[in-house]
């Protein structure tokens, strides 16, 4: 709810949790679904690079978004525009890391026009989006890795 003196607008991206603050030239609408999250894979850069980059697992991964990509940064991961269940953007930051791989994970969304939940509702919306994706790239994860003992370096054929 907006404080005394703020119009709706300056209110819209804000849900329980949220530490924006409007302020004279600050952005203010901050996608409802704001979510972060990182994996390390024990994989080579291109490796990775090649199963995210792959549309086929794009609906196998997201059957409720429609991806379009944006930005196609090579081995540096994706950038897509999300409609369908949600409406936004989502990337796929990869950075390389010692033996493998850090995949950063950005989820920035609404729901679609003429949807507005309860904060509650969003609150579990974004538990539930983030668990996904957890799930998402373990599996990722462990195919890529396949049975290489953890704490060991990758073998030099992958």
């Amino acid at each position: 709810m907006p404080r005394p003196g703020r119009g709706a607008s300056e209110a819209a991206g804000s849900f329980p949790g949220s530490s924006a603050r409007a302020g004279p030239g600050t952005l203010t609408a901050v996608g409802q679904l704001n979510l972060i999250d990182e994996s390390f894979l024990v994989a080579a850069p291109a490796e990775v690079a090649r199963a995210v980059r792959d549309p086929s697992r794009w609906r196998l991964w997201w059957p409720d978004l429609d991806l379009s990509v944006f930005q196609d940064r090579g081995e540096h991961g994706v950038r897509w525009n999300v409609r369908g269940a949600l409406a936004g953007s989502m990337e796929v930051w990869l950075e390389p890391y010692g033996d493998g791989v850090i995949l950063h994970y950005y989820l920035r969304c609404d729901p679609p026009p003429g949807r507005a939940p309860r904060p509650r509702a969003v609150l579990r919306e974004l538990r539930r989006r983030a668990r996904h994706a957890k799930r998402v790239f373990w599996a990722l994860k462990d195919e890529l890795e396949g049975d290489r003992p953890a704490g060991e370096p990758r073998s030099p054929a992958r």
